[in-house]
């Protein structure tokens, strides 16, 4: 079976050293790029299944990678960023990134993401009709969601919240990227909205107070629906 391929975008010496063998590891193989051109390059003639992906680059910024590639490839992207540059996250996530990871990061983490990742970009199949978090089932060809084989009675907007975390389980999407599919590009800065509407559905879906949900909130970011395996 051919092992998955990673390309690692950073400029750092120390970054790809500790990066490569660690990846290598655990059965990947693994690119390298340091600039925004071979970047650019190594997607489009080597058809990575993963880029990893600085936003410091010598030759330019990480979110151009990001907007170029996005005009011919769905590779996911996994955008490094320091813990200090939340609108660059914002503004990488809705060009087109698919997550971060905050620098310094546990390899434990990154892997982790990448797991995600390539699960992702191996369901190349239209949009499945069901989908089931532990207890949770949502049947969309039936427009139902169960919880424990109970009914739920969701709203419809909760519903359309629900459906598009589960679509897109493991990967933040930002408050602009929920609101503009939930409410329409109109209420596109509408974040109250979209607290008290995941506040709604949290208290259907997830267990007491206390308890580990589904839903997890990326402060100042987002939310993504993380599966616990």
């Amino acid at each position: 079976m051919t092992q998955p391929r990673i390309l690692v975008v950073d400029d750092e010496p120390q970054i790809q050293r500790f990066l490569k063998p660690a990846l290598m590891a655990v059965g990947y193989d693994v690119l390298q790029a340091g600039t925004v051109a071979e970047a650019r390059r190594a997607i489009a003639a080597q058809a990575p299944d993963v880029v990893v992906l600085d936003l410091g680059l010598p030759d330019g910024d990480g979110k151009d990678v990001i907007a170029s590639v996005r005009a011919f490839s769905a590779v996911p992207i996994i955008v490094l960023s320091a813990r200090d540059r939340e609108s660059e996250k914002i503004e990488a996530l809705d060009l087109g990134a698919d997550d971060y990871v905050e620098k310094p990061f546990g390899i434990g983490e990154l892997l982790a993401r990448i797991r995600t990742a390539l699960r992702h970009r191996q369901d190349t199949q239209p949009p499945p009709d069901g989908f089931a978090f532990g207890a949770l089932a949502i049947d969309d060809a039936a427009h139902r969601v169960t919880l424990a084989g109970q009914p739920l009675h969701l709203t419809p907007k909760e519903y359309d919240l629900l459906l598009l975390l589960a679509r897109n389980a493991g990967r933040v999407l930002t408050h602009r990227q929920i609101l503009t599919q939930v409410w329409g590009p109109a209420h596109a800065e509408d974040v109250q909205y979209l607290r008290v509407l995941v506040g709604q559905l949290r208290a259907k879906i997830e267990p007491a107070p206390g308890g580990r949900g589904l839903i997890e909130n990326e402060p100042g970011i987002g939310y993504r629906l993380e599966p616990r395996e």
